[in-house]
């Protein structure tokens, strides 16, 4: 992995589903969710994007923008955002340049192979675009449950102590 809790985000510019560009630089200022899935539609990466979908609404008021990546093309982002009414973008990294740079891309088990695929990786990222936070372990079926502690972890930690 080539990210770490601290560090600037690596420069990224995808386009999303509508074929607008949204960039690191772009979302200076801002603080922002980025989860990495392997493909929409399927079975995992559906429920996990639901998943957030179903908690978007508290994700947004604790002042994040959500984007998830996958190597899907942005037609078929459209799709999947149409078919189960997601709130948020999806970018199309196609030529994998952003999970490549994050370090997202290389082996792993799925169904008992092994196989080359993109690891379910989120990353909590803040206005001046540092990482924050890191979800490796991502339950499919209760993200945005994990993505809303890792908020309240990262409040907690903010928080004046006596």
């Amino acid at each position: 992995m080539n990210i770490e809790v601290g560090k600037p985000v690596p420069f990224f510019k995808l386009q999303d589903e509508d074929e607008n560009i949204v960039s690191s630089d772009s979302l200076k200022g801002q603080k922002y969710v980025l989860f990495f899935y392997p493909k929409d539609d399927s079975p995992g990466c559906t429920k996990e994007a639901c998943s957030i979908r179903d908690n978007f609404k508290y994700i947004k008021r604790k002042g994040y923008t959500v984007f998830g990546i996958s190597p899907d093309k942005s037609k078929k982002h459209r799709k999947f955002i149409d078919k189960y009414e997601f709130q948020y973008s999806l970018l199309a990294d196609t030529e994998k340049e952003m999970i490549l740079s994050f370090g997202l891309w290389g082996p792993k088990k799925f169904m008992g192979r092994e196989i080359v695929g993109v690891y379910r990786t989120t990353v909590l990222v803040d206005e001046k675009g540092i990482v924050e936070h890191i979800i490796e372990k991502v339950v499919t079926k209760s993200h945005g449950e994990q993505v809303l502690e890792a908020i309240k972890e990262l409040e907690s930690e903010a928080e004046p102590s006596c």
